[in-house]
């Protein structure tokens, strides 16, 4: 009973700070064209700075700190991490120039490359396979809570006390979630290694039992590499969840400032529009996700990606029409439909990638998955809206950011069938994972 309450805990721990690390990216979408007007930025330049200029360092940074997490203590990794992205958000509020944001931006990408690959892990270590969906469910519950925190709060700071205030608030949570973290979670390694040094102590190895328990292999980053190549599973997951998150990454990135130059709305509005249907659209499709693929397909990964990949391509083609739309209200409801079937796709895709692995692998696992999605996702992503828009101005003015972000949302279409790829390989890939339930 005790430790089913913990786990709860865990997850809602875990869950606040997952939202929190996302609050700012949000935030700086919303932020984007106050920021273009007071430092005079171009649309690429704002492309490049919520993109690549990010993404390259928070997925680069993921792969030492995911294999620290796949070593040491995850909560210590999570702990440390959340305090430096917070005062790195804090001081987006000082910047006075392009270049001064561009490298406090870095600063913030490498404090949030600590926050997934290690929850993920522990997530991973305290639930079976069977529960291993909801759980991850609930814990990206996180992401559409921070939508409703990013553009909700963003969207009236920004209009009450501007760009600056704003970001320097959002920041500030952060560290006090950092304390909590440190304070009341634990971290299960710690009781392995007193059975490793017991043992140890009387001289004698450990037994089958504690050797089960202490999963000591640790294996090189290229063997893990060679390892995750190998599985074709993995690969399709790997370029299905890139493709995705390019185009995703790139519309969601640009996507308020297309309602504040097309429909003329004020950031606080258009947060509240945002809340409303990332916060609620996204809390259910994440929930049902999780739950569907928990209680209808457990241990059947194979039906869980193939109805993610028909949710995809579906996402897509409603995506396009968002932009057709000859008013904001009709673009809210389906954006609002567009937000519920992309965020049912999260939980069993990550959930299938843990299960996929050895528990020594995961927290890499996750952060290749990132270095990749982000790399090409939010490294490029919002960089090519931005150039589409910038190259489209000369014939479609003010409504070149509408074209551009129309460019983009059928290419979901792609990132769907590398979904419904890896669903032919799973069931035999699983079956080449030791002891797994």
């Amino acid at each position: 009973m005790r430790e089913t309450v913990y786990k709860k805990y865990l997850l809602t721990v875990l869950l606040v700070i997952l939202a929190f690390n996302y609050v700012d990216r949000l935030a700086l979408g919303l932020l984007l064209q106050d920021i273009k007007v007071d430092l005079h930025l171009s649309d690429t330049q704002l492309g490049f700075l919520s993109g690549i200029a990010f993404a390259l360092f928070y997925s680069v940074m993921g792969i030492p700190i995911a294999r620290w997490a796949d070593r040491g203590n995850r909560v210590t990794i999570i702990s440390l991490t959340a305090a430096i992205w917070s005062v790195m958000v804090a001081l987006c509020g000082l910047a006075a120039s392009f270049v001064q944001l561009l490298v406090i931006r870095i600063g913030v990408a490498i404090g949030e490359a600590g926050c997934v690959p290690p929850a993920h892990s522990l997530i991973a270590d305290h639930f079976t396979r069977a529960e291993r969906p909801r759980a991850v469910a609930l814990y990206l519950l996180g992401i559409p809570l921070s939508t409703v925190i990013g553009y909700f709060l963003a969207g009236w700071l920004n209009e009450f006390f501007g760009w600056r205030a704003t970001f320097i608030i959002l920041g500030l949570p952060g560290l006090v979630l950092g304390a909590l973290a440190w304070f009341t979670l634990r971290e299960p390694r710690s009781a392995m290694a007193a059975v490793e040094t017991h043992s140890q102590a009387r001289s004698t190895s450990p037994s089958l039992a504690d050797i089960a328990t202490l999963s000591s292999v640790r294996p090189s980053l290229k063997t893990v590499c060679v390892a995750l190549w190998a599985n074709i599973t993995f690969r399709h997951l790997l370029f299905g969840n890139s493709v995705i998150g390019f185009f995703t990454s790139g519309i969601m990135q640009w996507q308020p400032a297309f309602f504040i130059r097309s429909y003329g709305l004020k950031t606080g509005e258009l947060g509240t529009w945002f809340a409303l249907i990332y916060g609620l659209g996204g809390m259910v499709g994440t929930y049902l996700g999780g739950e569907f693929a928990s209680r209808h397909a457990a241990n059947n990964e194979r039906l869980q990606l193939r109805i993610l990949a028909v949710m995809v391509v579906s996402f897509g083609l409603l995506s396009f029409f968002i932009y057709l739309g000859p008013n904001q209200y009709l673009a809210f409801g389906l954006l609002g439909l567009a937000a519920v079937g992309a965020y049912t796709f999260n939980a069993p895709l990550f959930a299938t990638i843990q299960t996929l692995v050895p528990e020594r692998m995961r927290a890499t696992s996750i952060a290749l998955i990132y270095l990749f999605a982000n790399l090409i996702g939010m490294g490029l992503g919002p960089l090519m809206v931005g150039t589409l828009s910038d190259a489209f101005r000369p014939w479609a003015g003010e409504e070149s950011l509408r074209y551009a972000l129309m460019a983009l949302s059928p290419g979901y279409l792609w990132g769907g069938w590398h979904l419904w790829r890896a669903s032919s390989t799973v069931t035999h890939d699983l079956e080449a994972v030791p002891n797994e339930s």
